[in-house]
């Protein structure tokens, strides 16, 4: 809403190359509110904006922005603004950018990191895709527990500036291996004089490198956390996982979730770039599946034309059948998927499933024909009071001509 309103005085700053007063608008900004502004401005005005910010901030607004809008910038911008922006970044959102781009793409950015940041970058792209190492970043806080509570504070205020969040400081051994979690409040609470080992409870959670994203968000769910940490096979302390990670896994996994909702496959990318081909390959398996469905019944009608000549009534309900089918497995897929997502039913559970979608089958039937029935009768009720009204009607129409004969 505040660069709705500021966006004249914006585009004023632009035309008249005022970029001091540019930066320092943009200065006291929220990044989140920045590239909200720069989303509403023409390509070469973005890149414009992005030439007058800090590297930092520049970074920082440029990890709110889309995919779409991340890879128009980089094709606009010079390399050595890339280079820095790239730099800038958190490794976990550098990862997303670079494991949607092309292979080729991505190995030309590797290229403008330095080479701190590129064996970062390399190291979380090593990962298998979904993993929870794509979503980790290396930037964390780790102490010793023969610490005092005045060491963890002042290595705090020494290597803290850059770490991805200091709400949780992690303790690990000589070889870096994971012992315990410690909330940053319990240092503040206690004498400075106390160490690390009295403050330790080792009743930690952590994921491990190789997880799946899927199952590193239901641990968030049972375990209510802002981050996790991850480590590898022997237990070393590889990096951690933030709340605002899980936060895309989930709407992804929410998105996918509502597309096979709908009786389609995922399709795995936005709706703009997935390529056209591939998006009707996504939707006609399972067209084609309830179409042969319907061609069954068709077939079924087909055999019956001679019951269904004798009682046309009966006609009158097919298309109550077919889209009351429609409905009954519309909501049994939608059970089905979410009960699946949320990890209440497992593959192993067919059996208890089919066994009460068959009762409830029979159940939603019987109530369906309860009411049918009951329509049935009202129209059989109704058609014999109009048989007979008119042959009350056609017997006084006799009597009155005969009696004029």
């Amino acid at each position: 809403m505040v660069g709705k309103i500021l966006e004249p005085e914006i585009r004023s700053l632009i035309e008249a190359r005022n970029f001091a007063a540019l930066r320092e608008l943009f200065r006291e900004w929220p990044p989140a509110d920045v590239a909200e502004v720069i989303l509403d401005l023409p390509e070469d005005e973005q890149v414009i904006i992005f030439r007058v910010l800090p590297h930092a901030l520049a970074a920082d607004v440029f990890e709110y922005l889309d995919f779409d809008a991340q890879q128009k910038l980089l094709h606009a911008m010079a390399h050595e603004q890339v280079a820095a922006i790239l730099n800038e970044m958190s490794p976990d959102d550098r990862t997303a950018l670079l494991e949607e781009l092309p292979s080729a793409a991505a190995r030309q950015l590797i290229r403008l990191l330095t080479p701190e940041e590129r064996r970062v970058a390399t190291a979380l792209l090593g990962y298998p895709e979904d993993s929870v190492g794509r979503l980790m970043t290396p930037d964390f806080i780790a102490v010793k527990e023969d610490w005092t509570v005045q060491q963890v504070l002042d290595y705090i205020r020494e290597h803290g500036q850059d770490r991805e969040t200091l709400n949780i400081i992690y303790v690990v051994d000589e070889r870096g291996k994971l012992i315990d979690d410690i909330r940053i409040r319990e240092f503040l609470l206690k004498p400075l004089a106390h160490t690390v080992r009295e403050l330790m409870e080792k009743t930690f959670v952590s994921l491990n490198v190789h997880d799946s994203q899927q199952d590193a968000l239901n641990v968030f769910r049972k375990y209510d956390r802002t981050a996790l940490p991850v480590v590898d096979s022997t237990g070393v302390l590889v990096g951690i996982v933030t709340i605002d990670d899980m936060l895309d896994v989930a709407e992804k996994e929410a998105t996918e979730d509502i597309q096979k909702f709908g009786g389609m496959e995922a399709l795995d990318e936005p709706y703009m770039r997935i390529p056209l081909w591939r998006m009707v390959r996504k939707r006609a398996g399972w067209l084609v599946i309830l179409f042969l469905g319907e061609m069954l019944t068709a077939t079924a009608m087909a055999n019956y034309q001679e019951e269904l000549a004798k009682a046309l009534v009966l006609a009158l309900f097919l298309p109550l059948i077919v889209s009351s089918g429609g409905n009954s497995g519309s909501q049994a897929s939608t059970l089905m998927i979410r009960a699946m997502a949320l990890g209440e039913v497992a593959l192993r559970d067919w059996w208890r499933v089919m066994g009460r979608e068959v009762q409830a089958g029979l159940s939603l039937g019987a109530i369906l024909a309860a009411l049918a029935s009951c329509r049935t009768h009202r129209w059989n009720c109704a058609a014999r009071r109009r048989a007979l009204g008119n042959a009350f009607r056609i017997h006084a129409s006799l009597s009155a001509a005969q009696s004029r004969c």
